[in-house]
């Protein structure tokens, strides 16, 4: 996964990168100027993108506590914008030719009587009307809920384009479920799949996140996440993501992994 008006496109080219999904900063213009010069670009790069993927003005994910407060749809001073800012991801990415879009939408409450729960899940369900509108699938991302509680939101909003990113690390990062049990579980909704790993979140600090690793280095255990995607028959793309403050160690890192998933697929 790369990032608009951050990632080199030329360098991501030269890691041998084909296939990828562009995450879209919350402030990034997204006229046709954009789409326009992106389009061209990623063209120049011989990349093709395979979902675009939004992140929202005011985002922090310092701790489980944080994240509560301000990612994705959850936080109701932000939602009215974020939701605008998602049907514009939609229409950006149509005009690229992208058929997924996706995001954080933050904690799903567990209650589906909570009026949170009530207004994300509608909220949901006019993205993925705008979504389908341009023959797109809206998936969410995993990590902030249970398998089960992300699973049966997703057959409450109930709309045939809502798909699932499927990341293992979140689900060990924010401690909140098994990746293969999960993976398993999810896979007739899995479009799209993260190839990220990390740790659990330390027990002596509460709410604090886990801590990503480079790939084949955490507690996801990449090798048997592979080969479970290849027993579900998953065919799509490895996204391989990795965050790190300092861009040098990210890219190597991200070769790192690269070089790993090559080895794994054979």
């Amino acid at each position: 996964m790369f990032w608009a008006e951050r990632d080199d496109l030329a360098i991501i080219g030269q890691l041998g990168i084909r296939y990828g999904q562009l995450g879209i900063p919350g402030g990034m213009p997204l006229d046709d100027a954009a789409a326009v010069h992106w389009k061209k670009s990623l063209a120049a790069a011989g990349i093709t993108v395979v979902t675009v993927f939004a992140a929202y003005e005011g985002e922090d994910y310092a701790d489980i506590p944080t994240v509560q407060r301000t990612v994705g749809f959850i936080p109701r001073a932000t939602r009215a914008a974020r939701q605008q800012r998602t049907l514009a991801v939609s229409d950006f990415a149509a005009a690229l030719g992208v058929n997924s879009i996706a995001c954080h939408i933050g904690f799903v409450p567990e209650e589906v009587h909570d009026p949170d729960y009530v207004a994300v899940r509608e909220m949901v369900r006019r993205v993925c009307d705008h979504a389908a509108g341009h023959g797109q699938n809206f998936a969410l991302e995993t990590g902030q809920e249970r398998a089960d509680v992300l699973l049966d939101f997703i057959r409450d909003v109930d709309r045939p384009n809502l798909r699932i990113n499927f990341d293992p690390a979140n689900l060990i990062l924010y401690g909140t479920d098994e990746p293969i049990a999960a993976l398993k579980k999810l896979a007739p909704l899995v479009v799209s799949v993260h190839c990220k790993d990390g740790d659990r979140p330390p027990a002596n600090i509460p709410g604090a996140l886990g801590s990503e690793r480079p790939l084949g280095e955490g507690s996801v255990n990449i090798p048997r996440f592979v080969q479970t995607l290849r027993e579900l028959n998953f065919s799509g793309p490895l996204n391989v993501e990795r965050e790190a403050e300092d861009q040098p160690q990210r890219l190597r890192e991200i070769a790192g992994g690269i070089a790993l998933l090559r080895s794994l697929v054979g």
